[in-house]
C-alpha cells in the first residue's frame, strides 16, 4: 500500500509540475533557462541580416596605429569590465585597437540599446524621404491604437526622446517584466498591444525600451519594409559596412527587437558614430540631413528628469556625456556596448564587451569616463609624437 501512495504521489507531482510548465508563458521559460544576457544571444534567437555592402570600405590605418601601449591603469579599467573590442578612430583613421576573448574585427556582438541609436537615425533617413512628415507626426498616423484617448496625444517626437509617458515597465531583473516578454518573447505585436498612454506625454524623461519598440513599428508602416532591410538600404550600405549585420526577431521572419539587438563588429559599427561625427555625410554623400542629426544629439532640455532638473543627457535615442569641456553624444548598451563621438578631436571610440559598472555620475555608468580617458591618452600621446 505504501508503494502505491508513494507512485501516485509521484505521478501527480510530475502532473502539476508538467502542468505549471505549459501554463507558464513562453517568455519566461525562456528566461529561466537563459536567465542573463549575453553578447552572443544571437545564437539563440531567429535573426534578419542586414545585407552589408557590394563595395565594401576599409579604415586606413593611421601612421601611429597600435603603437601606442596601454598604461597598467587603463588596461585594468578595460579589462575589468570584461571588454572584448577597443577601438580608437580619429581622422577617419584606426589608431588603436584590441581584442579579447576571442573576439576579432568580424565577431558579432550584440550592441544591445545603442540599438536605440540605430532606430533614431532611420527615423531621421525617414524623415528625408518624405516617409514621415516630421518628428512632431502623430503615431497614430501609423499604428491604430494610437488614435483615441491619450494615446492619440503621442508624438514621434515624444519616443524619440523617451518622454511618452507610457505604462512600460522598463525591469530587468524580473522574468515576467515587459522588457523581459520583449527580450525573451515570440510576438512582440502582442506586448505593443499592450501599451498605453497613462501620463501626460512630452513632460518627463523616463527610459522606456517601448518607446523605441514603437518607433520601429510605426517605421516599418511608413517604409512599407523590415527594419533590417531599411537599415541595408539607408545605413549599412550607404557607409560601406564589410560585414552583414543580424538583427534578432521575437520569432522566424517576425519583428525585429528594435530597442536591443543588432548585431555587428567594432570596425561595422564605428562607422555610425562616424556619421554622426560627419553630421549626416559620409564619403561624399548626404545619407541623414544635417538638421537632424543636430537636433538628436542635442539635449532635449525641454524636458525634467526625476528630480525636475531639466535633461542635458539624451536627445533623440543618443546619450550626451560631458568631459572636460568636450560634449560627446553616444550610444550605450546594457553591458557596457559604446559609440563614442567626439567632435572636438575629430574622433570616434568604441567599446564592445560583457559588462559595465552600475555606479552612475550625470546620469552616465562611470566606466565610460576610464575609456574615454584611455581613447584621449592615446590621441594626446600620438599628437605629442608628431
Amino acid at each position: 500500500m505504501k508503494k502505491r501512495h508513494f507512485t501516485f504521489l509521484g505521478l501527480s507531482i510530475a502532473l502539476i509540475l508538467a502542468l505549471v510548465y505549459l501554463l507558464t508563458p513562453f517568455h519566461v521559460k525562456k528566461a529561466i533557462i537563459y536567465w542573463y544576457p549575453g553578447i552572443e544571444d544571437h545564437q539563440i534567437f531567429k535573426n534578419r541580416t542586414v545585407a552589408a555592402s557590394d563595395t565594401p570600405s576599409t579604415w586606413p590605418y593611421a601612421h601611429h596605429y597600435n603603437q601606442y601601449q596601454l598604461p597598467a591603469h587603463w588596461r585594468d579599467s578595460i579589462e575589468t569590465y570584461k571588454s572584448v573590442a577597443f577601438l580608437v578612430i580619429q581622422n577617419d583613421s584606426l589608431l588603436y585597437e584590441e581584442y579579447w576573448d576571442g573576439f576579432h574585427t568580424h565577431s558579432h556582438s550584440n550592441i544591445f540599446s545603442a540599438t536605440k541609436s540605430i532606430v533614431s537615425l532611420l527615423i531621421g533617413a525617414a524623415i528625408d524621404e518624405g516617409k514621415i512628415q516630421s518628428i512632431n507626426q502623430k503615431v497614430g498616423d501609423f499604428l491604430p491604437q494610437f488614435k483615441k484617448g491619450k494615446n492619440a496625444q503621442l508624438t514621434i517626437a515624444h519616443l524619440l526622446t523617451m518622454s511618452s509617458g507610457s505604462n512600460w515597465e522598463e525591469s530587468y531583473s524580473s522574468p515576467f517584466s515587459m522588457t523581459t516578454e520583449a527580450y525573451y518573447g515570440n510576438n512582440m505585436d502582442h506586448l505593443i498591444s499592450k501599451i498605453h498612454i497613462t501620463d501626460t506625454p512630452g513632460q518627463y524623461f523616463s527610459y522606456k525600451s517601448g518607446d523605441t519598440q514603437l518607433l520601429s513599428h510605426l517605421l516599418t508602416e511608413a517604409v512599407s519594409m523590415p527594419l533590417a532591410h531599411y537599415a541595408s538600404q539607408k545605413l549599412w550600405q550607404p557607409l560601406g559596412a564589410r560585414t552583414p549585420a543580424l538583427w534578432s526577431l521575437d520569432t522566424k521572419a517576425g519583428r525585429e527587437k528594435a530597442y536591443c539587438c543588432f548585431n555587428s563588429n567594432a570596425r561595422d559599427v564605428a562607422r555610425l558614430g562616424a556619421l554622426v561625427l560627419h553630421r549626416g555625410h559620409w564619403h561624399d554623400q548626404q545619407i541623414i540631413s544635417e538638421a537632424y542629426i543636430n537636433a538628436a544629439t542635442t539635449p532635449a532640455s525641454h524636458l525634467l528628469d526625476k528630480h525636475n532638473q531639466p535633461v542635458d543627457f539624451y536627445g533623440y535615442q543618443w546619450w550626451i556625456a560631458h568631459l572636460d569641456g568636450l560634449t560627446i553624444p553616444y550610444a550605450r548598451g546594457i553591458l557596457g556596448q559604446y559609440i563614442f563621438v567626439i567632435p572636438k578631436k575629430n574622433a570616434v571610440v568604441v567599446r564592445l564587451g560583457h559588462k559595465r559598472s552600475w555606479q552612475y555620475k550625470d546620469h552616465h555608468p562611470v566606466d565610460i569616463f576610464n575609456y574615454l580617458n584611455a581613447a584621449l591618452d592615446i590621441m594626446e600621446k600620438k599628437e605629442e609624437e608628431r
